[in-house]
This record gives structure tokens, sequence and C-alpha cells, in this order.
């Protein structure tokens, strides 16, 4: 009797294609299983509960913020009681900076990093030369650069709490240090107000811009040369994959701070709780996973490896002009933000105070502190 394994993941290229290319040589391996994949926005990968897929799906990609509410839950698998130490310590020890790490919570492997992603810096060489301008290496120079009108960064309401984060820690703070605030005052307002500054500059349509709008505008027009902070896509650096090729780096210094810390995001592989043939999600969870089909298969799909032997493989970064290497320092340094049971609903909510200030200016101490009430109701959740 064939087994048939369904899954969600997240509708783009990055997000879709390696999951059905993976499955389709998965299911040519063992043909008594097939895979079947569904897909949402990303809207939806990032709002939706998981809670609402796990009675219909086997296989879920899902965000590491999740983790806690997982673990608390039981609503998936435990991985690491169920896959090879070995198999577990090879993930831990090649991960792409914390990404492997973002999904344990409490003892609990909620998933596994197939995916890999912190905000980058993107240009266009060829739009910045037509401006007399280069690739900024500082805030300063970025200031100038977003002058003439060319420089553009995701600012919807996730993003920009994203973004927040960064720009807590570049002035000298990590936020959710304590449960009374999530940033001191003096640090939450020179956060607002940096962001602001660069917001000013730039074009009204970043507030209703994800990364991949910034990515297709840029790929798609020469209005825009350059995206200091935008979580990265490898697809918009592959030849053919838009109609100009994107170049990726590293983030620009910040002050006495050195480079900017983004805050991480990707995504990880996991298995339902109410999954009835566990075994065979399993094996392709490991199958998915394993350094060799993330530096083969998975990335010659459009996916963004979570496994670091992809990102220090000469055929991946040959193939996206070094996409890999260049942005590696950046997810090696990035920020991994909460993961109680709890967090989602002050990051559902949050980033709307931040964009708003962003947007419209006022005082950043009443953005904060609606931040603050919903940071402490948030807290009141992981208490419950």
């Amino acid at each position: 009797m064939s087994v048939v394994l369904r899954g969600i993941t997240w509708n783009h290229t990055r997000g879709y294609v390696p999951m059905v290319a993976t499955s389709q040589r998965f299911s040519e391996m063992y043909p008594d299983v097939s895979i079947e994949w569904d897909k949402r926005s990303l809207q939806e990968f990032a709002d939706k509960p998981i809670q609402s897929l796990i009675e219909r799906y086997d296989l879920l990609v899902i965000d590491h913020p999740w983790a806690g509410f997982a673990t608390r839950s039981r609503v998936l698998l435990p991985l690491n009681e169920y896959i090879p130490v070995e198999f577990m310590r090879d993930q831990a020890d090649h991960s792409v900076g914390k990404s492997h790490e973002s999904y344990l919570f409490d003892g609990c492997q909620t998933a596994l990093a197939i995916d890999a992603a912190t905000p980058v810096a993107s240009w266009r060489e060829d739009v910045l030369q037509r401006h007399g301008m280069q690739v900024p290496g500082n805030w300063q120079e970025l200031l100038r650069l977003a002058g003439k009108n060319i420089v553009a960064f995701a600012a919807i309401p996730i993003d920009s709490l994203m973004n927040f984060y960064m720009f807590c820690l570049a002035h000298g703070e990590e936020p959710f240090a304590g449960e009374d605030e999530v940033v001191s005052n003096d640090v939450g307002r020179a956060a607002l107000e940096t962001m602001r500054e660069l917001a000013a500059l730039c074009r009204p349509d970043i507030f209703r811009w994800n990364p991949i709008a910034v990515y297709e505008a840029m790929a798609g027009t020469d209005e825009i040369g350059y995206c200091p902070f935008a979580y990265g896509y490898s697809n918009y650096a592959r030849e053919g994959y838009g109609k100009h090729r994107l170049s990726f780096g590293d983030l620009v210094a910040f002050g006495e701070s050195g480079r900017l810390r983004s805050t991480l995001g990707g995504t990880g592989l996991a298995i339902s709780s109410s999954c009835k043939h566990k075994d065979e999600a399993l094996k392709y969870a490991q199958f998915a996973a394993s350094p060799e089909i993330q530096r083969t298969l998975y990335a010659e799909s459009g996916g963004q490896p979570g496994h670091r032997s992809a990102w220090t493989c000469d055929e991946t970064n040959r193939r996206t002009g070094d996409y890999f290497i260049r942005t590696l320092p950046a997810l090696d340094r990035a920020y991994v933000r909460p993961r109680y049971n709890g967090y989602l609903h002050f990051q559902d909510r949050a980033g709307d105070h931040v964009r708003e200030y962003m947007m419209q200016g006022g005082n950043p101490g009443e953005a904060l502190e609606r931040m603050k009430r919903l940071y402490r109701d948030s807290l009141t959740i992981a208490k419950g």
C-alpha cells in the first residue's frame, strides 16, 4: 500500500520548488511514498498559526519563532528523539549562523534548518555607476546614497520590527533582556529615529513592500540601485531569474558598533505530531536536510540551503555570483529573536507601531509604550 504525505510550504521559488524537487527524487528512490505540497503566501507564512495546519499536513515548513509554542503544545515531533544523534550533530556543526539552534527550544528540536536567511545588502552595479555612486560602506555613506532617491528597503510591519531589533543592537542594547520593557527608552528612541532618518529619504512604496517586492523592483526596473537590508534571496543573484541580476553582500557599518547585526530568518522542516506515517516523514526530512542534497538538488532548484557546506561550495557560489560566501558573515552574527510561547502575540502587532513612526513621526515614546504593553501581554500568555 502506498504512503501519501502532505506538506505545506510558502509561495516562492525559494520556498516551493526545492520541496517539490526533493520530494520527486525521494519518491523515485522510494516508489511507495509520494509527497504532495501545498503553498501559502509569505504573509500567511508569518501570521497563520501552525495549530491550524497540523491536522491537515504531515510536513510543515515553519519559522523558528514557533518553537516555543510547538514545544509546549507538542504539536510537532521532537526530532532529536527520533533522528540519529550523528545526523543531528552534523546539522549543529554545519549550521549557518544559529539557524539550527533557532529551532531548539527547551531541549526540543522542532525542525531541521533546511533554509537560512537574514537581511543583507543588495545592489545594481549599473544603476550605481549611472549615478556616479559606489556601494556604501557605512551609515553616512548610505544616507548620502539615499539622497539620490535610488535606495529602498522592505518596510511592511514585520520587516520594520525585525529592523527595529537590528537598530537596538546597533545602538548598544539587545532587545528583550528583561521582562519590564522591550528595550530601554533611550535606545528604543534612538533606534526609531535612526530608522525614520533613512525612511524619510526613500520612496513611500517601501511601506507596502516586503523583500520580494523590493527585489522585483530592483531586478525589473532601473529605479533602485541599492537595498541596505532585506531578507536575502539568492534567486535574484542567479542568471536569468530576473531581467537584471542583483549583487549581494554584507551590511554597512554603523558608528563604533561595526557592521549591522540583522535578525535571523530562514525556515525549518517540521513533522506534525499527528502524522500517521512518521517513519517515511522522518526519512524524507533527513534526505532533504542532508549535506549532499542541500548542496546539490536543493540549491540547484532555487533553494537557499540551511547546511553550511552549501554556502561554502564553489558551485553554489558560481551559480549565484558568490551570493553565499559574500553574505555568510551577516548570517553568522545574526540575532535570534525570542521564541517563547506568546512571543508571536507581540510580533504580529508591534511592527505596526514601528512602521507608523517611520511614516508619520511624532513621539517615539508613545510607540515604545504601545510595544511595551504588547510585550507584557505576550509574557502573560507565556505564563498562562
